[in-house]
């Protein structure tokens, strides 16, 4: 992943902030696009709960719906801690304190990757779920890119697998902050995207937070119980999208393909 940062604070058209986000001055969002670097997320976080059954989740999380949601900004996030289901708000992006200046900032993980020594910890203890309506991929050249808003032929809302460190940070954000992980694109999405994150089912998505499982159960269950490509479908979106302030319903509704 290759990112070209700069500090700013996330604003709208009008220079006021999407209400409420949590906004700082932060480093964000110049970065070379890649795989799913927006996702839309507007639904309540406690809708996204009670759809896997979290009836009795602690909240600590002031985030408002978005369907336009970019790096550098902190989104609800579903785990278990200590035997709780919480949902917390949490910063995306990561890079281990140790890797500051060795290891890029980042927004993805890969799945085939996780074992190895910079996300092992996080697998092991820092399993978590994102909870969506989509995510946004471009495809094109180079100044004429095309967004694509990706989502379940169904309607349901997505649980995106995440690692995080919900923990604190001492002078970089993304510390303590989430990954979403990602895998091949196999079956009938490559003309999108050659990855795509992994994506379980509500009905499937607690199992990821289990932590009886071993870290290589884990991803063994992952494997299994990811949806497959033909359970998604996308539809072309405006170029609103590019702009990380916008986060109305009109970034994710379908545009002409004419």
């Amino acid at each position: 992943m290759s990112f070209n940062y700069q500090e700013h604070t996330i604003a709208g058209q009008d220079g006021q902030t999407p209400h409420g986000w949590r906004v700082l001055p932060l480093l964000c969002l110049r970065y070379h696009r890649r795989m799913c670097g927006r996702f839309d997320q507007s639904q309540t976080a406690r809708n996204y709960a009670s759809a896997i059954g979290w009836l009795n989740a602690v909240y600590d999380s002031e985030a408002a719906p978005a369907h336009n949601v970019p790096p550098g900004t902190y989104r609800p996030v579903l785990h278990i801690q200590d035997g709780e289901r919480r949902v917390d708000d949490v910063y995306w992006s990561y890079q281990a304190r140790w890797a500051k200046g060795k290891v890029p900032v980042t927004i993805n993980a890969r799945m085939d990757k996780l074992t190895n020594r910079y996300w092992r910890g996080l697998l092991k203890s820092g399993r978590a779920l994102v909870p969506a309506e989509g995510w946004y991929e471009w495809t094109g050249e180079k100044g004429h890119k095309q967004p694509w808003h990706i989502h379940r032929k169904d309607g349901a809302p997505l649980f995106l697998l995440a690692l995080a460190n919900f923990g604190t940070f001492t002078e970089n954000r993304a510390e303590a902050g989430f990954v979403l992980v990602t895998d091949d694109a196999t079956g009938g999405m490559l003309d999108i995207h050659d990855r795509r994150p992994v994506v379980l089912d509500a009905v499937d998505a607690e199992g990821w937070l289990d932590p009886a499982l071993t870290s290589e159960e884990a991803l063994d269950f992952a494997r299994r119980a990811a949806l497959p490509s033909d359970a998604f479908e996308w539809h072309q979106v405006s170029t609103l999208v590019n702009r990380a302030g916008l986060g109305g319903a009109e970034v994710a509704q379908p545009i002409d393909q004419d």
